[in-house]
């Protein structure tokens, strides 16, 4: 029963409130924010501009405007009472132009760093030197081969100023010898050297090869020039024409001219391995 009593009066409740909706007042006053006869604020852009009443600008001074005062400036308030009046012609503001600022100073350098920089030694004086240097020319060797050229201009290079290889042909002694001149025939040569034998002279030979020396009877090679004529002395002492001759060979050398500086000559002399020699040549 109970809850029958209060499913009718929530029905009741329901059918009130919605009749207040329907019946009540159909529209509602807005609530000004503000008291009354206070006015409305508004802010300087929002005034109409009037660029007939603009005013001239007269001089670069009035053009710039202080940061700080710029950003500081706030619209005032309207007087009270002023709200129904009709606002002025707004003033024409001149543009605002950003103000210069100089250039940063440099910090001041530390009285450390003045007092390194005052106690640094002076750099030294450049030393003038003579552009005249006198030079001279030496031919290195001669070397027997190609391989102790270049093995000597690589020791040398630090040294010289240029340098060049050249070829030369020389005549090296490779003994003495002794013999008997030779026949027209080989006949006769070996007739000759059957009466050496019969003298009791030893150790000949008869040479067939090719050559100024075909037919002829050798007696001997000497490296010493001494034995050489010991033996030639026996042979004619025995009645024989023997004869005595340096055996020579005609051989490649290669030698190595330079140009060193005057003062450096005596190093490259040092600096050359034995047989080769360092002698003076003409400059090239």
């Amino acid at each position: 029963m109970l809850l029958r009593l209060l499913f009718v009066l929530l029905i009741a409740l329901n059918i009130a409130v919605a009749a207040w909706l329907l019946l009540g007042e159909s529209s509602t006053h807005a609530v000004e924010p503000s008291d009354k006869g206070v006015p409305e604020l508004k802010l300087l852009t929002e005034l109409p501009v009037a660029s007939s009443t603009a005013l001239p600008v007269t001089s670069s001074a009035a053009l710039s405007v202080a940061p700080s005062a710029a950003g500081s400036a706030a619209p005032a308030k309207a007087p009270v009472g002023a709200a129904n009046e009709k606002p002025a012609a707004a003033v024409a503001t001149p543009p605002v132009t950003p103000a210069t600022h100089p250039a940063p100073t440099p910090p001041a350098a530390a009285p450390e760093a003045e007092k390194a920089v005052a106690d640094a030694p002076a750099p030294p004086a450049t030393v003038p030197t003579s552009a005249k240097r006198s030079y001279r020319c030496l031919a290195v060797g001669p070397f027997a081969t190609q391989v102790d050229l270049r093995t000597a201009r690589t020791a040398l290079g630090s040294r010289t100023v240029r340098s060049r290889q050249r070829q030369e042909q020389t005549t090296e002694s490779h003994g003495w010898r002794v013999f008997l001149p030779a026949q027209a025939t080989r006949d006769q040569a070996l007739a000759q050297a059957k009466r050496l034998e019969a003298k009791g002279i030893k150790d000949y030979f008869v040479v067939t090869a090719q050559g100024e020396l075909q037919n002829s009877v050798a007696l001997g090679l000497f490296h010493d020039p001494a034995n050489a004529r010991k033996r030639r002395d026996e042979v004619i002492a025995a009645g024989f024409p023997a004869r005595m001759s340096e055996r020579t060979e005609t051989t490649p050398v290669w030698w190595l001219d330079v140009v060193v500086p005057d003062d450096a000559s005596n190093d490259v002399r040092k600096a050359i391995r034995a047989p080769a020699t360092a002698r003076p040549t003409g400059c090239f």
